[in-house]
């Protein structure tokens, strides 16, 4: 079974940080771009940041620019979104994206929630 699981999210202070894991089983996420979106309550689902099949290209949206940084793990069928100086507008709940055409597959989110 193909499956994305993300995990790492939870309750943190504004400025604080959290690193978000997004671990496949089934399939070789080395194959893959890999894309995390993020989801507020009443918002529409927004792109955060993307990793190249390779590790070579990153991209990253605006309003993360300089906070946040997306990587592959070493040999463990994972990428993590490390996420520092949270503010609370970054509240949302964090889905990962593993896409290689024609085929993508979504995770079921982790919620990511800053607050004092």
């Amino acid at each position: 079974q193909l499956q994305l699981v993300e995990s790492g999210g939870g309750l943190v202070q504004p400025g604080g940080s959290l690193t978000l894991s997004c671990a496949a089983s089934g399939f070789t996420l080395d194959d893959y771009g890999i894309g995390w979106f993020r989801q507020a309550p009443g918002k529409e689902r927004e792109a955060v940041s993307c990793i190249s099949s390779s590790g070579g290209s990153t991209n990253y949206a605006d309003s993360v620019k300089g906070r946040f940084t997306i990587s592959r793990g070493n040999a463990k069928n994972t990428v993590y979104l490390q996420m520092n100086s949270l503010q609370p507008e970054d509240t949302a709940v964090y889905y990962c994206n593993a896409y290689r055409w024609p085929s993508h597959y979504w995770g079921q989110g982790t919620q990511v929630t800053v607050s004092s």
